[in-house]
């Protein structure tokens, strides 16, 4: 019989935590251990806890490591949960995660992934009611035999027409495939609504880039195209947080670009997911490129 390794129990924002299987490989490529992720969501926390401040997260849960096929997402808080956790809704009951207690809480349950809404709520509990979106997200998620260099064309040409109407937008690298593109609105408009303007948006770029775009969802249209997402401002979903990590198959996380960076992909140039470690130095030499985001 194999021996559990003990908790280790440590003091976080004043809630005692027991932490365990610390030493349980999350991402058997690189080799990175519960430890390593819990360090890693510690070290990142002053850049992301705004980022989930005030949203409702979905956890996508990975209880034995990238590597294992058990994965899911959860919403509703699990058994057990702190009564000192922030919460908000009735069914399903959400928590908000806005310290680092709550943020080490989920990690070490193995909440590899954070995905948020484009709205916030008042208030919490029973009486949490949500807001309109302060912002809204385009998900530019790339076709087979196509990347992130096409992802990056596409990021360009949202810029553009974004710009027109006077939004300024916002490019994260999604540690999966592609980008998320995001703008912040003023909270003037319903879900529905933003949700309509996007997709006409896609439409539109779609009809003057037909070889390079594709707004609708059918898989059989996607090879050699970008997939202009608009669906994610519906009200009912979520985008990964920015700093989340991804359950891929090395530590890689949602990560704020430049559009230096972005234009520099586009004419070819190095653009590559970035891993946790490259994640971690680039907060710790600077601001938060996409804080714009958290106000």
């Amino acid at each position: 019989m194999v021996k559990e390794a003990p908790k280790v129990t440590v003091e976080v924002d004043g809630h005692r935590l027991g932490l365990s299987s610390l030493e349980k490989v999350m991402y058997p490529q690189t080799g990175t251990t519960k430890a390593q992720v819990l360090d890693y969501y510690a070290r990142i926390s002053a850049v992301l806890l705004p980022h989930l401040a005030g949203r409702p997260v979905t956890r996508v849960r990975y209880p034995h490591g990238v590597a294992d096929p058990m994965r899911f997402f959860e919403k509703n808080l699990p058994p057990g949960t702190p009564a000192w956790i922030r919460r908000a809704g009735r069914d399903p009951v959400f928590p908000l995660i806005d310290d680092l207690a709550g943020l080490t809480y989920f990690a070490n349950l193995n909440s590899l992934e954070l995905h948020v809404p484009q709205w916030r709520v008042d208030g919490e509990g029973r009486d949490a009611t949500p807001r309109n979106p302060d912002r809204l997200v385009i998900d530019l998620d790339p076709g087979p035999g196509t990347g992130l260099a096409e992802c990056a064309r596409v990021a360009l040409l949202v810029r553009e027409r974004l710009g027109g109407i006077g939004l300024h937008t916002i490019p994260v690298t999604s540690g999966s495939k592609g980008l998320q593109l995001y703008a912040v609105l003023p909270g003037a408009h319903t879900s529905d609504e933003i949700r309509d303007t996007v997709q006409q948006l896609a439409q539109e770029l779609t009809k003057a880039h037909p070889d390079l775009i594709v707004w609708k969802m059918a898989k059989d249209l996607r090879p050699g195209k970008v997939f202009l997402d608009w669906s994610q401002n519906v009200a009912a979903k979520t985008t990964v947080c920015p700093y989340s990590l991804r359950g891929r198959e090395t530590p890689t996380a949602a990560a704020p670009r430049s559009w230096e960076e972005i234009e520099l992909g586009a004419d070819g140039g190095p653009l590559e997911q970035l891993r946790m470690e490259a994640v971690l130095e680039r907060a710790a030499e600077g601001a938060d490129l996409a804080a714009e985001l958290t106000a």
